[in-house]
């Protein structure tokens, strides 16, 4: 077994809200790892996601910690750099659909509003990520990844971004504000710039990704 830990906490990022993530590498089940704690993989499984350049595969190359180690060796380190992120289109196009839906569920009215702007947050970071992997070098996998891509960074109100933060940590780890009052004559332009961006990032990613 091996055990590491991830994301916010190893990029020195973390604040009050922030969770610690775990990666846990195993072969065959271990009834001593809660899966509600841990995302646990096989080793198999990472070699693949290794091999296939998969994004998860960098953001453990890149932002990993060991923290325990059966037979003293690091697993991650040792097999090096991923293959090439080649995954960009497809990634881009699937967040993209998943941003489309929630905001055309905003647009008819949704009973879920708070759910709606979660999964819009999600999609801007996933793309922003995917994004970074494929056009910079510097990749980025933070919550404010969008807002790191430098001249490609997301442009909105601060006041709408906070708004869509502020609901991806209620509806994922139930923390923070309740969210009352949603203006959406004010949110649904700034979700507007949000596809438009979404596009423009897609598009680069299509020609040069």
């Amino acid at each position: 077994m091996h055990i590491y830990a991830f994301g916010s906490i190893c990029r020195g990022d973390i604040s009050v809200d922030s969770d610690v993530d775990l990666l846990a590498v195993v072969r065959g089940r271990d009834s001593r790892l809660n899966p509600d704690k841990f995302s646990i993989y096989s080793y198999t499984r990472i070699q693949e996601l290794w091999e296939s350049g998969n994004a998860f595969a960098w953001h453990l190359s890149l932002e990993s910690r060991l923290i325990y180690s059966a037979d003293g060796s690091d697993f991650l380190k040792s097999l090096g750099a991923p293959a090439r992120y080649s995954g960009g289109l497809d990634d881009c196009a699937r967040f993209r659909d998943i941003f489309k839906s929630s905001f055309q569920s905003i647009r008819a009215g949704s009973p879920s509003l708070v759910f709606e702007l979660s999964t819009i947050f999600l999609a801007l970071r996933n793309i922003a990520t995917c994004y970074s992997l494929a056009r910079t070098s510097s990749p980025t996998f933070g919550r404010d990844s969008a807002r790191r891509l430098g001249s490609r960074s997301l442009d909105i109100a601060d006041e709408v971004y906070y708004l869509l933060m502020q609901a991806r940590m209620l509806s994922t780890r139930g923390t923070g504000e309740n969210i009352d009052d949603i203006d959406l004559s004010v949110v649904i332009p700034e979700l507007e710039q949000c596809r438009s961006w979404i596009d423009e990032v897609c598009y680069e990613v299509e020609l040069y990704g």
